[in-house]
């Protein structure tokens, strides 16, 4: 493994250990040039996802962003960092599991608000706004309306 700091290629493993859902190895490495420690984290990947854009772009599949749009989403709320890299790992193991190795992105965003309303609303309603581009209040209102289940009050008296 490279040394992030000097560049050097040769690195030498001190520690591994299991993260705490099983998911991945944590290795703490040493670099034999400048002598700094650093931690690396080792997934198991089963297959390169490649997800289509809207626009029609194909991209390479980025944990990180997944990992992150969870974690805006989840920002200031009740949900342990722990849990939300269980929640990623979920929807990466459902993605690959798919069979299927396009994934569109809407499919992508898809499974997020799925897990994401299972968790917790506001982080589900945070993501929706992002997800399905509010532009104006009266998006909330509608978007909010469906996820009670309770019919829209509207402006207009009905006769």
């Amino acid at each position: 493994m490279r040394c992030p700091f000097c560049g050097e290629a040769d690195s030498q493993v001190k520690d591994s250990r299991p993260t705490e859902d099983g998911s991945a190895i944590r290795r703490r490495r040493f670099c034999t040039s400048c002598g700094q420690r650093f931690t690396t984290v080792e997934r198991v990947q089963l297959r390169e996802l490649v997800v289509l854009k809207a626009d029609g772009r194909r991209v390479a599949f980025d944990r990180d962003k997944l990992a992150r749009s969870i974690r805006v989403a989840l920002n200031k709320r009740p949900v342990d960092a722990e849990r939300q890299e269980r929640i990623v790992n979920g929807i990466v193991r459902k993605l690959e599991a798919s069979g299927e190795t396009e994934i569109t992105s809407g499919a992508i965003g898809e499974e997020v608000m799925a897990a994401l309303k299972e968790i917790d609303a506001v982080a589900y309603v945070r993501f929706a706004s992002v997800y399905r581009d509010f532009r104006e209040a009266r998006d909330f209102h509608d978007f909010l309306g469906r996820l009670d289940g309770t019919p829209l009050a509207t402006d207009e008296p009905t006769p």
